[in-house]
């Protein structure tokens, strides 16, 4: 009797979880974006979200205030126009809460909808922009999200302007005309679009389908562009050894002047003279920004400090380690370009001299650190002023020749067994396949020091977190080479100061930190009128040429509309030149760690 009777409880109760989950089925909220561009002569672009399912009294939608990538707060929501949202025909109300937050008040209406314009005029690889030609956007600074649903998956429907046929975009496609699917806001956000009538070439690459979608029409040999893009995105893929892609997009904008290039999950964008290719120099600069932004799918897409991802949208994600995640790439970046065949050995260290220069000439390299340079990114590396160079030192630059350094060292310690690759690769196993997160700065160490056999908490200290010159002699030293150092003029003196010709006028730009301006009084701003009692008409430098360390200068100046007379001694030039070189009898130890430093390309 007792089993009679609980046979038609448990139909019911299955009946019920059935309902429920029929209901939570329904219930589920859905999220689609259209992006229309009707007029973008006006450089607007106007934007739909559909919100189903959304059960609360109130929802917030949010838009970014800056671009991953790029450490600015750029409060995008400055570009927004024309918010509304709308159940039906019914106009909800619609409160603006923050900077950067919209609230819906939408209490019996489950189901609406969101328009808003943005103003896109600003063509960088940062930002987004739209003109009569082609229309370009980067996620953050066009598509809003629900604050409490940015894992919610949505689709996207592109309608491009009137006359335009391609959109370029690593998203998947969704089925429909330019529709695409992506698995949460951060993918969204992660996956510019090209908008317009580009030119679409495709390469593969061990065995991933690559496209480049050219804008600009440049004079450019295609065949030779894929041919030597393909060449640079294997060599990348050897560093860490494993390929983590299905399919990847380069969008290149072809502009008067470029503006470099920013990294994504499964694409780059990339902005290049259109005159770039037509030389050698210029053609192997576009191959270093092709390997620097294809190189960081692994490095920050993926092997990635623990700031630096899942985002924060509002705020700054502070990290110390973008002297890792950009100088590290930009040294990974040369490698590749070398490992590629595109430059000798020699040639390789031509360049990273000049990077020691950069580094070494610089102020503020002897008061701010690399790591201190990465948190300030958000305050420092994007806005700087006349006084940059004298405070503060970028994470490129200096990032780049710790990295030499430090591969140097772990190759020596390892007797040519291992390198800075074997790094990355133990970070991508680790923490991004194993783990599924960011490392940490002292996860960073133990991981260089688990490839190297022994710690360098010592070098750590001193050179990453501190501002002691780094040990480059002894570095190039374990691979037969050695460091030229020479003062840039011995016999000559300096003003310590950059003086700008603009407007027919010689106006003070920037004070070299203790060199004779600085020490003497002159300020940027200042209008050298005379030297000497010369009558200054054309170049200040070229009047003081020649002149001995020690030797007096009297400028006659005009500062806020005031003449003054100003005299100091002229110091010694403080530019040094640094030269790598190799040394003439390089020992068998010294040749193991050079061949695997720059292996040569047979």
């Amino acid at each position: 009797m007792l089993l009679h009777l609980a046979r038609p409880l448990a139909v019911a109760a299955l009946g019920l979880l059935l309902s429920q989950a029929s209901s939570a089925a329904v219930a589920a909220p859905t999220l689609r974006y259209t992006l229309s561009m009707p007029a973008p002569q006006t450089h607007y672009f106007e934007v739909e979200m559909k919100l189903d399912g959304f059960n609360k009294a109130f929802t917030d939608v949010k838009m970014p205030v800056w671009a991953p990538g790029s450490y600015l707060v750029r409060e995008f929501a400055k570009n927004v126009e024309g918010f509304e949202a709308t159940a039906g025909t019914e106009k909800l109300r619609v409160e603006k809460v923050t900077k950067n937050t919209w609230r819906i008040y939408h209490p019996k209406a489950k189901n609406f909808a969101v328009r808003y314009r943005v103003y896109a005029f600003e063509l960088s690889v940062r930002t987004s922009f739209i003109d009569a030609a082609h229309g370009y956007l980067n996620g953050t600074s066009v598509f809003m999200y629900p604050a409490e649903e940015k894992q919610l998956p949505s689709t996207l429907e592109v309608k491009p302007a009137a006359g335009w046929s391609q959109v370029s975009t690593s998203l998947k496609p969704a089925g429909g005309t330019f529709t695409y699917r992506a698995a949460n806001y951060d993918e969204l956000a992660d996956s510019p679009i090209e908008i317009g009538n580009q030119k679409i070439y495709t390469f593969t690459a061990n065995g991933t389908p690559h496209t480049v979608a050219m804008f600009g029409d440049p004079k450019v040999d295609t065949a030779r562009l894929t041919r030597d893009m393909q060449r640079v995105c294997e060599q990348a893929q050897k560093v860490v050894g494993q390929n983590p892609l299905d399919r990847y997009v380069f969008i290149v904008h072809n502009i008067d002047r470029g503006t470099g290039g920013l990294e994504h999950l499964f694409s780059t964008t990339l902005s290049v003279s259109r005159n770039a290719y037509s030389s050698e120099a210029g053609w192997k600069g576009f191959l270093g920004l092709v390997a620097h932004e294809y190189f960081h799918l692994w490095n920050v897409k993926r092997i990635r400090p623990v700031a630096l991802g899942p985002f924060n949208y509002d705020q700054e994600n502070y990290t110390r380690m973008l002297w890792v995640s950009e100088g590290g790439t930009e040294y990974f970046s040369n490698l590749i370009v070398q490992r590629a065949g595109f430059v000798s050995p020699d040639e390789y260290l031509g360049d990273l001299s000049n990077g020691i220069n950069r580094v070494e000439n610089t102020p503020g390299n002897r008061q701010q650190s690399a790591a201190e340079s990465s948190f300030d990114a958000w305050i420092k590396y994007y806005r700087p002023n006349e006084n940059s160079s004298n405070t503060g030192i970028s994470y490129y630059d200096k990032g780049e020749v710790i990295g030499a350094v430090l591969d140097l060292m772990i190759i020596n310690e390892t007797k040519g067994q291992k390198n800075l690759d074997d790094v990355m690769r133990y970070l991508y196993d680790q923490y991004y396949k194993k783990l599924g997160r960011g490392f940490t700065d002292e996860e960073y160490q133990d991981a260089v020091a688990k490839v190297a056999g022994r710690r360098f908490d010592d070098f750590f200290r001193r050179h990453v977190y501190g501002v002691e010159t780094l040990p480059y002699e002894q570095a190039l030293g374990y691979a037969g080479l050695q460091l030229r150092v020479a003062p840039a003029a011995a016999t000559e003196a300096s003003l310590g100061a950059s003086v700008s010709p603009a407007g027919g006028k010689q106006t003070v730009t920037s004070v070299v930190r203790e060199g004779s301006a600085w020490q003497g009084g002159l300020s940027v701003g200042d209008e050298i009128l005379a030297v000497d009692g010369a009558r200054v008409t054309d170049d200040v430098n070229r009047l003081l040429a020649n002149r001995a360390p020690g030797s007096e200068v009297k400028l006659l100046v005009n500062r806020d509309g005031l003449v003054k007379e100003i005299s100091f001694p002229l110091l010694a030039n403080p530019l040094r030149r640094y030269r790598i070189e190799r040394q003439a009898s390089p020992t068998p130890e010294q040749q193991v760690v050079l061949a695997k430093w720059l292996p040569v390309q047979k």
